[in-house]
């Protein structure tokens, strides 16, 4: 499994937050030296994902904790199943325990949502995609999670991808020193000064505006909160002339239905912002 990228000093600063300076309760009750196991079990059936990330939280702890995976980056494991067992400094592994089930538990959740979506997909040709309804700081692992559980990433932020959301084209009726406003205009200022390498995606929320987007020249389309009945008429209308993403309450059993009207892809801000983190426990031995 790839790893993502963590710069060390982020790291750091989320052990600040827990250990400050020091962890008082285990340097009063443990004696500097002593060592022993700790196990790390699944409390409840789910996809693991983050495991190489809390190994480099006990490491940085103390570089001479042996975390030992008991299972595969992306697999699912069962109630009761070992994750990764530790051999240390139990003051090192005690004090690491927090930061590192919190990332584990943060990012197995995520991973096993969007499991549940892909396992609803399957048999189709349309992808799961996620959006930037990220938890701040934790955008590049929360959408490496996406990853681990078999889903695709959308744009990573602002800056590598053009979306005309439905605040752009309301905002564009403002502008009267540049012509009329809404999807047809917005969509025609973004493909004229759009990088060569970009497509210009547009979110439209009812067939005029698709027509509209059609005509602008847009690379992608985004059916938001279409019905299932709007999103097969904007299918047989496209006729497959451009991409279509559907968005807006997905359900696995909505993304479903919609992935069976003929979209392309469907995109679920649930997978990041709604997922429920994975009850895992670490337990010394």
């Amino acid at each position: 499994m790839e790893e993502v990228y963590l710069p060390e000093e982020t790291l750091r600063a989320w052990l600040w937050e827990d250990l400050g300076h020091g962890d008082l309760t285990t340097e009063l009750t443990l004696p500097p030296g002593l060592e022993g196991e700790a196990v790390i079990l699944a409390k409840e059936t789910g996809i693991l994902a983050g495991l190489e990330i809390a190994k480099r939280v006990f490491r940085l702890v103390d570089p001479q904790v042996e975390f030992t995976p008991g299972v595969e980056e992306g697999a699912r494991v069962a109630v009761g199943q070992e994750v990764a067992h530790l051999k240390g400094s139990l003051r090192g592994i005690l004090a690491g325990e927090r930061l590192a089930l919190n990332l584990l538990q943060r990012l197995s959740g995520i991973a096993t949502l969007t499991r549940t979506y892909v396992e609803a997909l399957r048999g189709t040709s349309t992808q799961l995609l996620d959006t930037r309804k990220t938890t701040p700081g934790l955008r590049a692992l929360e959408k490496y999670a996406v990853r681990v559980g078999g889903g695709k990433n959308h744009r990573f932020g602002l800056f590598d991808g053009i979306l005309i959301k439905e605040n752009h084209i309301i905002a564009t009726q403002h502008c009267r020193d540049r012509g009329t406003g809404g999807v047809l205009a917005a969509v025609k200022r973004a493909k004229e000064g759009a990088p060569h390498h970009l497509k210009v995606e547009v979110e439209v929320r009812d067939l005029q505006e698709l027509e509209e987007a059609l005509a602008a020249g847009a690379d992608l389309i985004l059916l938001d909160n279409f019905t299932l009945e709007e999103t097969q008429a904007a299918v047989q209308r496209v006729g497959g002339r451009v991409p279509l993403e559907a968005s807006g309450n997905m359900t696995p059993e909505r993304a479903r239905q919609v992935a069976e009207a003929g979209v392309n892809y469907v995109s679920v801000g649930a997978l990041t912002h709604s997922a429920k983190a994975l009850d895992l426990s670490l337990l010394v031995v």
